[in-house]
């Protein structure tokens, strides 16, 4: 199995979503477009008024996936995936689907025309251990671009995260990504495969907490730095 980091930007640095409908609207379509079937009536289909795993079970259909998603993040201006294939050409299909569907919806919804991302979503192989077990840490820390005085999370130094208990509060507060998930809330069950990074809550948690804790590392990460 490979796994493959994808991430992609809007144009213009223009935000992606204005507000939780448009999140969820995201989430949704990364369940929806998971079949190598044809999407059904997303509009039927698609209900945020819970704003938790709104893909109504009594409208659950079983689907032929294209792939396992492992871990995500929305932010303003751009996502991130942490896939792996289930069928040849899954990871291209999906992303294709997920895409094109959800600029449809911006382009409706707010009357706009044209491209809304930046060409391909790009797609970066997970090749070596180190970056295996910090991947995921990578996806779910994005959130912190949005509290003061841990802007710079991304230098992994002594210093770059200010104040560890205000981190995982900002986790434990943004809903669109995976993190909940992993540390024992449900908030988007239906859409993520956990098995990989495995099942214990506790033990991502805790893993995740020893990070912020102690955010020196002695060997040379650069090359993990994503933007």
């Amino acid at each position: 199995m490979e796994l493959w980091h994808a991430l992609n930007h809007s144009i213009e640095g223009r935000d992606l979503f204005l507000d939780s409908q448009d999140y969820a609207r995201f989430v949704h379509n990364l369940y929806e477009f998971n079949d190598s079937n044809p999407a059904g009536n997303l509009y039927r289909l698609f209900d945020p008024s819970g704003m938790r795993d709104f893909v109504n079970p009594s409208f659950r259909k079983k689907r032929k996936l294209l792939v396992d998603i492992h871990g995500w993040v929305l932010m303003k201006n751009h996502y991130h995936l942490l896939l792996s294939e289930r069928v040849d050409n899954g990871i291209s299909l999906f992303l294709r689907k997920v895409n094109i569907g959800y600029a449809n919806y911006v382009n409706e919804r707010y009357g706009r025309k044209g491209t809304l991302f930046q060409g391909r979503t790009k797609k970066i192989l997970i090749e070596h251990q180190a970056h295996f077990l910090y991947i995921l840490h990578y996806l779910h820390l994005n959130s912190l671009d949005y509290l003061k005085g841990a802007e710079e999370w991304r230098v992994r130094s002594k210093g770059s995260i200010k104040n560890a208990n205000e981190a995982l509060s900002c986790l434990n507060s943004y809903k669109w990504s995976s993190y909940l998930d992993y540390t024992g809330r449900k908030n988007f069950p239906s859409v993520i495969t956990t098995s990989l990074f495995g099942n214990d809550s506790d033990d991502y948690l805790n893993s995740l907490k020893e990070y912020l804790y102690n955010t020196e590392y002695d060997g040379d990460m650069t090359k993990l730095i994503l933007e």
